[in-house]
């Protein structure tokens, strides 16, 4: 493998690269990781996922591993799923749907709900891109169970993966904004008006819906 100054470098040096101390030297050797793809980095690449603390290294990693065949990356990263680090799991569900490879939707289905919240809503991107059509109903009504659950930002990452899916979210924002609690009612209205109009300001749709939540 050569670098972008013409240096060889081997597996060896390159996984040492990846735990530099150093971020700009770990974004290097990530970039070339996935320029030139090396099935024998899948490990090294995979376990720096789980503990890399620099958001753009993290993207590189991800890229490079969506550069490598995907027959044993995609397995891997599924076994990763049932990592107890949850950096591991968030970012191994960022890698699949990026990868977009529908074996890993049996698994990345079971962590709708994880404890961590930033897994969680890795969960939701990733089950909205590899769910199977038949299956796109049910998982509205998995997700529409998380509705006025989290601050704002969680709200607004749920109610963008509902807005994903599409016609099938509809019957499900219907039946959410007849419920009895009203944070439920707000969110399903704020989503709703999100699945309308992507544009809109999330913010002003979410205050308004649970002020007209308040009055009913």
């Amino acid at each position: 493998m050569v670098d972008e100054g013409g240096v060889v470098v081997t597996t060896t040096n390159h996984v040492g690269a990846l735990t530099a101390a150093d971020p700009s030297v770990r974004l290097r050797a990530a970039l070339s990781a996935g320029t030139q793809p090396d099935d024998r980095l899948m490990d090294a690449l995979i376990d720096r996922c789980g503990v890399e603390p620099d958001f753009f290294v993290r993207d590189m990693l991800t890229w490079a591993l969506c550069r490598l065949s995907t027959e044993h990356t995609v397995p891997r990263l599924i076994d990763e799923l049932a990592s107890e680090i949850a950096q591991a799991r968030s970012q191994s569900l960022h890698t699949l749907s990026k990868i977009g490879d529908q074996r890993a939707w049996p698994a990345v289905s079971t962590l709708l709900h994880d404890k961590d919240d930033e897994v969680a809503r890795s969960a939701w991107r990733a089950a909205v891109a590899l769910v199977p059509p038949a299956a796109e109903a049910q998982l509205a009504a998995d997700l529409a169970t998380e509705l006025g659950h989290g601050d704002r930002d969680m709200q607004l990452s749920l109610s963008r993966a509902l807005a994903g899916l599409g016609d099938a979210v509809l019957p499900v924002l219907d039946a959410a904004a007849m419920s009895t609690n009203p944070h439920v009612r707000a969110h399903a209205d704020a989503s709703r008006q999100l699945w309308d109009d992507p544009d809109s300001g999330f913010t002003l749709s979410i205050e308004m819906a649970k002020r007209v939540a308040a009055m009913r």
